[in-house]
């Protein structure tokens, strides 16, 4: 099963963050609730967890990137 991994909403007026950090590369194990991606707004900086055990299967934007709340930036592969 695939499990996408979406940009949470950080606040009221956040549009757009930058994706600051990869922690894992595509093909690594991830674990649920583990540090996975940073992200930054132009106030704070914070880190996505992942949704779900199993594998990064596929990242749809890089370091440096813009992106916007509910953008999917991944996927995992679980088990499932």
């Amino acid at each position: 099963m695939t499990v996408e991994i979406l940009v949470p909403k950080l606040g009221m007026g956040v549009e757009e963050l930058e994706l600051v950090k990869w922690y894992k590369n595509e093909g690594e194990t991830v674990k649920k609730g583990e540090p996975l991606v940073q992200v930054m707004t132009s106030k704070i900086t914070n880190d996505i967890e992942a949704p779900a055990n199993g594998v990064l299967k596929k990242t749809y934007a890089q370091e440096g990137d813009t992106i916007k709340p509910n953008q999917k930036i991944g996927e995992i592969e679980t088990e499932e």
